[in-house]
């Protein structure tokens, strides 16, 4: 009787080494592009407990895409699946040593319980880049800089990559507009959020079943705005530095970019190929 082979868990990658060599290309282009602008590596456990996600992250990340275990003690423990709250926690545990303002950056594995896709895996590579104790815009700007400096490291033109960025405060104000009650305002978001990830029949009649009434063609309206930004002083001012610093041909409005997890609460961002072939390279806020 033929052995079965052993196959590896769903929705991971062996990487020999042609893929392995291509792996840490990439990564030492983004260490490159992340020291060039000031930041300093650093790096988090692999294994938090959960309760850190459920404070940080949000309900939907924590109860459908995180990968848990219960420890010997009976601790409930997570793959990590970002790194932002294990960020905040080591910040917050050195608040007072640390010099400001923090320009910290790390490349490693994360998992999150998700159907496997085209460009992400369950276990997938992510770059994270933080600035601490610089005025919002100022650290916003910064990283969008990075980014397209990166890109252009790479051998990218803006031509084939843009970076599309918007406003969570500009957006729940316009959402107020629509008289959507304010405690369905994250709900909404996470609505937005889905506007790329799914077919337009779809994410309509996913918007019927939220129950918003008018509103939900309202938001349709909204989201294909793209002076939409000129009400917003603060993106006035990101596109202005944008352009001072000679990195406004990699940025756009889109006022469908809104990340679904619910820290963010400023300007936030995608990459994307021009052609809309792939999904989002790279997102932040």
């Amino acid at each position: 009787m033929k052995k079965q082979r052993i196959q590896p868990v769903r929705g991971t990658r062996d990487f020999y080494p042609a893929e392995m060599a291509f792996r840490q290309w990439l990564a030492a282009s983004v260490r490159e592009a992340s020291r060039r602008f000031g930041y300093q590596e650093y790096e988090g456990p692999l294994l938090e407990t959960l309760d850190l996600y459920a404070a940080k992250s949000g309900e939907e990340l924590v109860k459908e895409q995180v990968f848990t275990l219960t420890d010997k003690g009976g601790d409930l423990l997570a793959l990590r699946p970002e790194l932002t709250p294990s960020l905040a926690r080591m910040v917050a545990a050195r608040q007072n040593e640390l010099p400001k303002p923090i320009r910290w950056f790390s490349y490693g594995p994360f998992w999150r319980y998700e159907r496997p896709q085209k460009g992400r895996g369950r276990e997938f590579f992510q770059w994270n880049l933080d600035c601490i104790g610089s005025s919002a815009t100022a650290c916003d700007v910064e990283a969008v800089q990075v980014a397209a400096a990166f890109f252009e490291a790479v051998g990218l033109s803006p031509g084939e990559v843009k970076i599309l960025v918007s406003d969570r405060r500009l957006m729940e104000e316009e959402i107020a507009r629509l008289r959507v009650a304010p405690e369905r305002t994250q709900e909404v978001f996470r609505l937005i959020d889905k506007r790329a990830k799914m077919p337009p029949e779809k994410w309509r009649a996913y918007a019927a079943e939220m129950g918003l009434g008018s509103a939900a063609e309202g938001i349709e309206t909204l989201l294909a705005g793209q002076d939409l930004w000129k009400r917003s002083e603060v993106l006035a001012h990101f596109f202005d530095q944008a352009r001072a610093l000679g990195f406004d041909a990699w940025v756009a409005f889109d006022p469908s970019v809104i990340r679904g997890l619910d820290y963010y609460t400023g300007i936030v961002f995608e990459a994307r190929d021009a052609t809309g072939e792939f999904r989002a390279i790279l997102g932040g806020g």
